[in-house]
């Protein structure tokens, strides 16, 4: 039998190697925006064409390199981080394996100008699919220009699996944010398809945050830090009031590199609880710097992920400093032991029975519209109560009557004593009789409607009842495209950050056939003319637009849904009514019949239960009845 095992051609190798490193294109733009920072370049430009598919340039002013590196650079394990295994434990630079160009150069066509300040001239390099096609020296500006070209263009398969513009383009941008937040000290930029998305001057760790997040986030930011003999924290914590139901704001970085570490996310979510509503996550933006001998970051292809020699300490300081820091700045509740006592002493303290209860009192024949002048008026002197006395006229009596509360409504409120010796919170039912309805349904608490049937009674809760009938209407919209609208008095302008101005280009088209009326307005800016006409009236529209693509990206992490059920899940999420809000009899006859009118009555939009049935039986049970 003949040998089967054989080495694998370089051009394979170096494919079967990319598909590690360059996942898509922000992978590529990670590696190539790293080695220009490595290079030590402070002005770096960031160029994409097709959200990175057509083309990414990378232009800095870094050391360069000489003839022999510009060729070298592109071989498998060629770098200048490292020279022995050793060196792995005392890394301090963002790359180290020497893998990054060679992965690009085996799925790309790169084109490589170089040259270092010392020199004349540069160096041009072209390679296609590992293959040199040519080189040569020419005048070039000092630093490093890399162009990449038509990324997977020999890997069909690969390519295909690349997913929109506008996904790809965030995931460039959020590639982008990590490293403008890691680096305040360089200039960075970004331009797609020739918008210039960010432009970012060297600057405090502050003032980036405020430039890539927006300025409502000056208000936000706590200031953190922390030094220890094993660590040094430093950075900034977002006040828990502005914590949102989204991921994606929270930011580690070890030794400048970011880093995904539960575990560390965990010691941050530790110290914020009690102070924070449930199920929502802080802003945060940390910098652990670390002796590299303590941990290894050669764990994971895309170096995220670090293993500690004592991540039980540094996760206690961790926890302990964004604590500190947040008592520190007046965010947690705490005794002031210190409180100026020395006023107490003025207050004089009264029996109960020196006390008078203050009354009110008016005059019931007073006329506010008698102008009569011969009539006799009260002086400066008299008190509200005397002048309204001398006033006399020819009015009716008992004026005041005229105020009272008719005691002919529709709905009454009935306290359930019979209940307040089982519950300590004394529940209130209200029941609603209507005369164009002949079922009766009850609220309890303003959050459930109860209904009697034959067999017992059901239970629903109102506002996923809202929901489901809403998403199940927003559906039939979006596929038709004929949600109508109601027309705003004054229309709004809202801002957005580049990360959810590509995700509004997105959506843009679904959420208008929703009913929305929303145009672009320049960079990043949107112009709200018109909302659906079911939303009602009392939204706020920018905060409504926040929230959906706030909930939108929630779905999107949490339950990858389609983009029309996720969009039409984020508004009805947003558009329904609730918990609290007081219904009569005829809202929730009408909300109940259009529940048993969905496809999906018994099912919320997040799959828990919207009706509850209660029988007799478990009913006369509970009381010991067979």
């Amino acid at each position: 039998m003949s040998d089967i095992i054989q080495l694998l051609p370089d051009n394979v190798a170096n494919q079967i190697a990319a598909g590690e490193v360059v996942q898509r294109p922000a992978s590529a733009i990670k590696e190539l925006i790293e080695n220009a920072i490595d290079a030590g370049a402070d002005k770096i430009k960031l160029i994409v064409k097709d959200a990175g598919k057509s083309l990414i340039q990378v232009i800095d002013n870094g050391c360069g390199m000489s003839v022999t590196d510009a060729r070298l650079c592109f071989e498998r394990h060629a770098t200048s981080k490292i020279r022995k295994a050793e060196d792995l434990f005392a890394i301090r630079t963002m790359g180290f394996r020497g893998e990054a160009m060679a992965s690009i150069a085996a799925i790309a066509q790169v084109e490589l100008k170089t040259r270092r300040i010392e020199d004349e001239l540069g160096t041009v390099v072209e390679i296609e699919g590992s293959k040199v096609v040519n080189q040569y020296p020419e005048a070039v500006a000092a630093g490093t220009n890399i162009l990449v070209k038509n990324l997977f263009y020999n890997i069909p398969a690969r390519r295909n699996f690349l997913k929109s513009n506008s996904v790809e383009m965030r995931h460039i941008i959020d590639e982008f944010q990590r490293i403008a937040l890691s680096n305040p000290q360089i200039f960075l930029s970004l331009h797609s398809d020739g918008n210039e998305i960010y432009h970012l001057p060297a600057e405090t760790l502050k003032q980036r945050i405020v430039h890539i997040f927006g300025n409502n986030y000056n208000q936000r930011l706590v200031p953190v830090e922390e030094d220890t003999s094993i660590i040094k924290v430093e950075g900034f914590i977002g006040k828990p009031e502005f914590a949102k139901k989204t991921r994606g704001e929270q930011f580690f970085f070890v030794n400048k590199r970011f880093v995904r570490d539960p575990y560390l996310h965990h010691a941050v979510m530790n110290a914020y609880e009690d102070i924070m509503q449930a199920e929502t996550f802080p802003f945060y933006v940390l910098f652990i710097d670390i002796d590299p001998a303590r941990i290894d970051i050669n764990v994971h292809p895309t170096k995220t992920e670090i293993k500690y020699e004592d991540d039980k300490a540094i996760y206690a300081i961790i926890r302990s400093a964004v604590k500190r820091s947040l008592g520190r700045y007046n965010i947690m509740p705490s005794l002031d032991f210190e409180q100026e006592t020395s006023f107490s002493n003025l207050i004089t303290k009264k029996s109960l029975d020196e006390i008078i209860v203050p009354t009110v009192t008016f005059n019931p024949d007073f006329n506010p519209f008698d102008t009569d002048k011969s009539k006799p008026s009260y002086s400066r002197s008299d008190s509200y109560a005397e002048g309204f006395a001398k006033k006399t006229g020819g009015i009716p009596s008992n004026w005041d009557s005229l105020y009272e509360i008719v005691e002919k409504e529709e709905s009454v409120q009935l306290p359930l004593h019979s209940l307040s010796e089982l519950e300590t919170d004394h529940p209130q039912v209200i029941q609603m009789e209507d005369k164009a309805s002949s079922k009766l349904f009850f609220q309890l608490h303003n959050k459930y409607i109860v209904s009697q049937i034959h067999s017992g009674f059901i239970l629903i809760d109102q506002q996923a009842a809202h929901e489901r009938i809403l998403f199940e209407q927003f559906l039939t919209q979006l596929d038709q495209h004929k949600g109508l609208s109601q027309q705003s008095l004054f229309p709004q302008t809202i801002d957005l950050n580049p990360s959810d101005n590509e995700l509004m280009k997105d959506l843009l088209v679904d959420i208008n056939g929703l009913g929305f009326q929303i145009r672009e307005f320049g960079k990043n800016s949107y112009i709200i003319d018109g909302i659906p006409a079911d939303l009602g009236t009392g939204f706020d529209e920018i905060k409504m637009i926040e929230k959906i693509l706030e909930d939108y990206k929630n779905n999107q992490s949490e339950y990858k849904l389609a983009k029309r059920e996720n969009l039409a899940k984020s508004l009805a999420r947003n558009a329904a009514i609730k918990p609290g809000t007081q219904l009569d009899n005829t809202a929730m006859a009408e909300l109940v019949d259009k529940l048993f009118a969905c496809q999906s009555p018994n099912s919320s939009i997040y799959g828990n239960p919207v009706i509850v049935t209660f029988t007799l039986q478990e009913l006369a049970e509970k009381f010991g009845k067979n």
